[in-house]
């Protein structure tokens, strides 16, 4: 499952705030879509990234949260469907993301505090 997070400043930061956010740090992390994906639709991250730049929408992270099948079988979309959109809530909400792998365009994992 993979939620892609703009990152954007609230109206209400301070200078000190800003100055993070321009170098990269800080800010609001808001969803702009997500999909679930099974292991079999995917060959590299690298593709992954370019299919979420087909949709163009703008996105500088994304969450990365696993299903397990039953039996040998992948979750359909129905079963995903619930725990992709609890990843989505957790992100409006301000909840816990440690328990998903965030990733920048480029691979790089990120560590959220």
């Amino acid at each position: 499952m993979f939620v892609f997070l703009q990152s954007s400043l609230s109206e209400s930061s301070k200078e000190e705030q800003a100055k993070l956010f321009q170098a990269g740090q800080g800010g609001e992390l808001h969803p702009v879509m997500c999909v679930d994906k099974r292991l079999d639709e995917l060959s590299a991250f690298s593709a992954l990234v370019a299919e979420a730049q087909n949709m163009e929408q703008d996105w500088q992270i994304v969450l990365i949260g696993c299903l397990s099948g039953a039996n040998g079988n992948f979750p359909s979309s129905d079963e995903a469907e619930q725990p992709l959109m609890k990843m989505v809530q957790a992100v409006q909400n301000g909840g816990d993301l440690s328990k998903y792998l965030a990733f920048d365009k480029n691979g790089t994992l990120l560590q959220f505090s």
